[in-house]
């Protein structure tokens, strides 16, 4: 379902087992488990919700529980009374207090090609 501002939801009820693919901005109330790709859309985990999954967008907003890793091309924001345990690899990552973090942090130009940035950065030294 859409809202008014092209967003759409995945209501408090709403349990998705699988893999989440979309081109438009979505906002997670439910339950998800597996993998959600929102390559050029922005992501937002509402404070209801519960995702046991991998996370690809272009931002990524969480105020709820999230179990998994996150890669996102820009903004990955981590707001008051949200949980996180997984990594994050993104360009900016903003965590507000009391949100919880277990994990490990990767803020890199390119971070959109996930793939290529473990080789780059393991031969690279501190300057």
């Amino acid at each position: 379902m859409a809202t008014e501002n092209g967003q759409a939801r995945i209501g408090k009820s709403v349990v998705i087992r699988g893999e989440v693919k979309g081109g438009e901005d979505l906002i997670v109330d439910g339950r998800v488990e597996g993998t959600v790709t929102l390559s050029e859309s922005r992501l937002t985990v509402g404070p209801s919700a519960n995702v046991t999954a991998d996370l690809t967008a272009k931002d990524v907003l969480i105020m709820g529980h999230v179990q998994g890793n996150i890669v996102a091309s820009g903004r990955v924001e981590l707001r008051a009374g949200s949980t996180v345990e997984g990594d994050v690899r993104a360009l900016r990552l903003a965590i507000e207090d009391n949100a919880v973090f277990r994990g490990k942090v990767d803020l890199t130009q390119g971070a959109k090609s996930a793939e290529s940035v473990p080789a780059a950065a393991s031969t690279g030294g501190n300057s």
